[in-house]
């Protein structure tokens, strides 16, 4: 069976995931996990990708980002990827691959499943046991969000989504809210759904989201049905200008 191409779709955010190769570490030092910060803050310049949160963890990260152009962030993740192997590889003396094959992504309905979105992230440092407290973890936007302050290049390029926005009118009301939401966390079901979606490529959010993207592409953007098949089988990005 052909593999689903990743959607790309302009104005609408996206949770992105890659791993490790094997589960490999792919941050070993914090110079690892700078160098990858500041290619982020580039290429999303570079690419006119806006990076609303993020979180990297020892094998694995996620990003949400809100690409402002159609082919933004199938390019922006091209130039991170190579990038960082290059000197991933150059650093340590290896030679080889270093992702578990091509990135992951969801697109994520702003409305309603973006706060929750955040949150899975930012509380994946403590699932993975990394550490006791959301808070405590270093590589993560979390800080931003709950005024803790800047604490990486990264973060000052930051653009909060209008989902986060929206859930307080001052600063301080948004974020003791959204600490407010981190602390209440999600079900392991809540959790495993956003989990499978961006897996497998589903579309995250409510019935009428998912038809409205739909509508936008030819390719499948929820689990299969019966019926006549999407006619893309080409298993490339698509990239879609709204």
């Amino acid at each position: 069976m052909a593999r689903l191409p990743r959607l790309s779709l302009a104005g609408f955010p996206h949770l992105i995931m890659q791993r490790g190769n094997n589960g490999q570490p792919i941050f070993s030092s914090a110079t690892d996990y700078e160098t990858m910060l500041g290619l982020l803050a580039d290429s999303s310049q570079k690419f006119n990708v806006d990076i609303n949160a993020y979180v990297l963890l020892p094998d694995h990260f996620y990003i949400l980002a809100t690409p402002q152009t159609a082919d933004g962030l199938p390019l922006m993740m091209q130039a991170i990827g190579r990038a960082y192997v290059r000197w991933f590889n150059n650093h340590y003396g290896r030679t080889g691959t270093l992702w578990d094959g091509r990135y992951k992504s969801t697109v994520i309905d702003a409305d309603n499943d973006l706060l929750d979105t955040m949150v899975y992230m930012d509380s994946s440092p403590v699932q993975a046991g990394l550490v006791a407290q959301v808070a405590d973890y270093v590589w993560s936007s979390h800080t931003n969000f709950i005024g803790h302050g800047v604490k990486h290049e990264l973060d000052k390029r930051l653009e909060p989504h209008f989902a986060y926005w929206n859930i307080g009118n001052t600063p301080f009301a948004r974020e003791m809210k959204y600490a407010e939401l981190v602390k209440i966390g999600m079900s392991t079901a809540r959790r495993l759904q956003i989990s499978d979606a961006i897996r497998k490529g589903w579309v995250q959010g409510t019935p009428s989201f998912v038809t409205k993207v739909q509508a936008l592409t030819t390719r499948r953007v929820m689990k299969k049905s019966a019926g006549r098949p999407f006619a893309n089988k080409a298993g490339k990005d698509m990239v879609i200008g709204v």
